[in-house]
């Protein structure tokens, strides 16, 4: 896996390198390159509601620290070449990792790529292949994740990046614009969902003024049980210093057995508010994540002190087990029978 990655890598580089010397000619303006990174660190004390199953514990864990280079190359005046590599930084375990997909038994070494992608951008749209934001969650998920711990986005059926993911958006025609994306089955397999089938989404947003509406459909693909999509809407709004979004999921599957993730029928709603006053946000949201969380609640406060540090707190309840995890730990660690329980963290940010 470590070879895998180290060769993912270094052909993205490769590749970015290629373009960028193949269409030096017809370049008209500079290529924007960026490079960045972002320490996000949090100290946490945790208390599960069932301790005989896990002890309440104080310890630091990782909010999705990244490093990472960004690429914008005008090849001619209609028509440019993008380009992102971006790698985690479990900053708690001291891995170049993902701080929630921390391996199994199949993939020891975790997730080492957030994003890896090479596009087009013209105006036709944009046109991108590789790991990266997918299209369900940009539309519908996305107005709702909102806040900077490691707990923020738990409360979705869908999943954030995907690696081969061949996604398309069109431009905004209106207030209107519409995005489409493929994922193979080695791709999708590799994804926290762990379905070793393709996986396709569609999506789409209406824009007017500061309000936005959205919908999409999120096929998984085939997990044994045939049907397996989840159809979301998602509604947002800025009215000054407020914003108020809203997101509603339904599962529409084969799998008749109750209680489980994907089980027909479930459903997640969240109400989320922020309120921003000078350099200070303050953030609720309030979700029914049906056998993923249950009841949630979800309180937050940012304070920006400078353009490059942020600092946060943050209180996190769940009804049943959704992100709960032993000391530093991840997806492999989960355990339905902790039953949920509480979290209340203080971290910061560093942008570089």
């Amino acid at each position: 896996m470590m070879f895998n990655t180290a060769f993912v890598s270094g052909s993205l580089a490769c590749g970015l390198a290629a373009c960028l010397s193949a269409t030096n000619a017809a370049a008209q303006d500079t290529p924007a390159v960026d490079f960045y990174a972002s320490l996000r660190t949090q100290a946490e004390a945790v208390s599960p509601d069932r301790d005989e199953r896990l002890d309440s514990y104080i310890g630091v864990r990782d909010a999705y620290s990244r490093v990472g280079v960004k690429l914008d190359y005008p090849l001619n005046a209609a028509l440019a070449l993008t380009g992102q590599l971006e790698l985690p930084v479990d900053s708690a375990n001291l891995r170049m990792r993902d701080p929630y997909d921390q391996g199994d038994a199949g993939r020891p070494h975790g997730e080492r790529i957030r994003l890896a992608h090479l596009g087009l951008r013209g105006s036709f749209g944009s046109l991108t292949y590789g790991q990266q934001w997918m299209p369900y969650y940009n539309a519908v998920a996305a107005p709702v994740d909102m806040f900077s711990t490691y707990y923020s986005g738990f409360a979705t059926y869908t999943v954030f990046r995907v690696a081969q993911t061949l996604a398309y958006s069109t431009p905004e025609f209106s207030g209107f614009s519409f995005s489409a994306g493929y994922t193979g089955s080695s791709g999708n397999a590799r994804s926290t969902s762990r379905i070793d089938a393709p996986r396709r989404q569609v999506a789409a947003t209406y824009t007017f003024g500061n309000t936005r509406l959205a919908a999409g459909v999120d096929d998984r693909g085939d997990a044994g049980y045939g049907r397996n999509r989840i159809v979301g809407l998602s509604a947002s709004h800025q009215a000054g210093n407020l914003y108020l979004a809203a997101k509603v999921e339904r599962f529409d599957t084969g799998n008749r057995q109750r209680g489980s993730f994907s089980s027909d029928g479930n459903q997640a709603l969240n109400l989320f508010g922020s309120y921003a006053m000078g350099k200070t946000t303050f953030k609720l949201m309030l979700a029914r994540v049906e056998n993923y969380g249950d009841n949630i609640v979800h309180l937050g406060v940012d304070h920006q002190v400078s353009d490059a540090l942020k600092v946060f707190a943050e209180y996190y309840q769940e009804g049943s087990t959704a992100v709960l995890t032993p000391r530093r730990g991840g997806l492999d660690d989960f355990d339905a029978g902790i039953s949920g329980g509480q979290a209340v963290a203080v971290g910061i940010r560093v942008d570089f």
